[in-house]
């Protein structure tokens, strides 16, 4: 027979170790990347999940294909709810080292329950010509 105490200890560690993992939750986004009116073939675009205390938890990435098409998921494991945003690295009217980077926050509506994203962010049709707010340069990406 199993005692009190021994039950209270693995109820403890399970409970603790659930809060570390957390629950698994998805997201996904996909659009158009143009660069003067032209597609914007292979540019990279890697789905994150934001954190403020850590570094930030890489979900996904992909390139854009010859039409400049892109569509990303994934997923990981958050105890409270993920907050998910690609990250987009390109040289659009670019001539200087490494690359410009902006971000596009997926609202919360487009968060999933599970690995499997479901619904996807559409972005639409975006042209990378201008500066983008928050714009940066990436050389380690």
């Amino acid at each position: 027979m199993v005692s009190f105490n021994v039950l209270l200890v693995l109820a403890a560690v399970v409970g603790s170790s659930m809060a570390l993992i957390g629950r698994t939750q998805s997201s996904g986004a996909e659009g158009t990347l143009m660069c003067n009116g032209r597609p914007a073939a292979n540019v990279l675009v890697k789905l994150y999940d934001e954190d403020d205390t850590d570094m930030d938890d890489l979900m996904g990435k992909t390139k854009t294909d010859s039409n400049g098409y892109f569509r990303v998921s994934g997923h990981t494991d958050e105890f409270t709810p993920i907050d998910p945003k690609v990250n987009i690295y390109h040289d659009c009217n670019d001539r200087l080292p490494c690359q410009r980077k902006f971000t596009i926050k997926i609202p919360n509506s487009y968060i999933t329950s599970g690995s499997t994203a479901r619904n996807f962010y559409n972005i639409g049709s975006l042209e990378m010509a201008g500066k983008f707010p928050g714009e940066s340069r990436d050389c380690i990406h």
